[in-house]
């Protein structure tokens, strides 16, 4: 990038953002503006896709709704991102997801899960 343009917007890069990364399970959530109030809403689902690197950074979370995956983009320094959770976190081996998108049902959600590893180390006793 320019760095006359990554220097402009570089106080427009927010710092505190939770690490997360493709096929973790995250809760963001959302300002929503309905007339002159303003409200929170959580979108859960899973990661699929982050693309782009600095102010114009964005990633692709997808949930089943109703029995329909339903797709979202988030820009990750969006001013009405209010914080994103991690709810689960995945070991997985692409950097986007896009095979998801034909499955259905539990299918549709099951990515491996990254496990506590000292419990799977310890020898069970007996």
């Amino acid at each position: 990038m320019n760095p006359i343009i990554s220097e402009i917007t570089a106080a427009q890069v927010k710092k505190d953002i939770t690490p997360f990364k493709v096929g973790d399970g995250v809760r963001v959530h959302t300002k929503v503006r309905e007339g002159d109030k303003e409200r929170v809403q959580i979108y859960s689902g899973i990661v699929i896709a982050r693309k782009g690197h600095g102010i114009h950074e964005t990633f692709t979370v997808r949930r089943i709704s109703y029995g329909e995956g339903v797709e979202r983009v988030f820009p990750v320094n969006s001013p009405n991102i209010e914080k994103i959770e991690v709810e689960r976190e995945s070991e997985n081996m692409k950097a986007r997801l896009y095979y998801l998108r034909d499955r259905t049902g539990k299918a549709a959600v099951a990515v491996k899960t990254r496990e506590n590893r000292t419990e799977a180390a310890a020898p069970a006793a007996s």
